[in-house]
């Protein structure tokens, strides 16, 4: 049974273990998405979403707290001043995490963990989505409300005469105004001599 295990130990001492996830929260926070197992990337976002809300408090206390798990400038400095004002509004869930498959050589879970914010792909996607509609029957709903704005598009046919003339221009215009010639080649027009 696995009563009160909250930690996966991933098979490593606690200083390897704390070491390990310090490095990835600073490769996260760097370049934003990074290639990792399952298991890392779950234990990664436990590890990294804590730090992050912290970020939001931009005071010197907060900066030395995220640096004593952290050991890197650069990724406190990207925290602070970059990710923490495009976060603010956001109240959790700063990580995502991508299955990808397998690995090739122990078949074990492969994924990417990345920023929510910063993934361009999936924020287009959102702004491109339709609104949602449902397959119930409603009379005078957005489906009722489509099909009178197609029937508007299209314009109906004036007169039989008009719709007919074009036709016939058309036909003239397919007809060859100079000599006509044969399958062979040969030009068939008579000349008078």
């Amino acid at each position: 049974m696995r009563h009160q295990k909250t930690i996966n130990h991933l098979g490593r001492t606690s200083a390897h273990r704390k070491a390990m996830l310090s490095n990835m929260a600073a490769s996260l926070i760097l370049h934003k998405r990074i290639t990792t197992t399952l298991a890392k990337a779950k234990a990664l976002r436990s590890y990294v979403e804590p730090l992050i809300t912290r970020a939001k408090d931009d005071s010197t206390h907060s900066r030395r707290v995220v640096f004593s798990y952290l050991q890197n400038k650069d990724a406190v400095t990207e925290l602070f001043k970059e990710i923490s004002k495009k976060i603010m509004e956001r109240p959790g869930g700063y990580t995502r995490i991508l299955k990808t498959g397998m690995r090739a050589g122990d078949n074990a879970d492969m994924c990417f963990i990345e920023l929510v914010d910063y993934n361009e792909a999936m924020l287009g996607k959102k702004d491109d989505a339709k609104a949602k509609t449902t397959r119930r029957g409603r009379r005078g709903g957005k489906k009722a409300d489509e099909a009178e704005k197609a029937e508007k598009t299209v314009p109906a046919p004036k007169d039989e005469k008009e719709v007919k003339k074009p036709k016939k221009a058309a036909k003239k215009a397919e007809e060859p105004e100079g000599p006509a010639e044969s399958e062979s080649g040969e030009n068939t027009e008579v000349k008078e001599s």
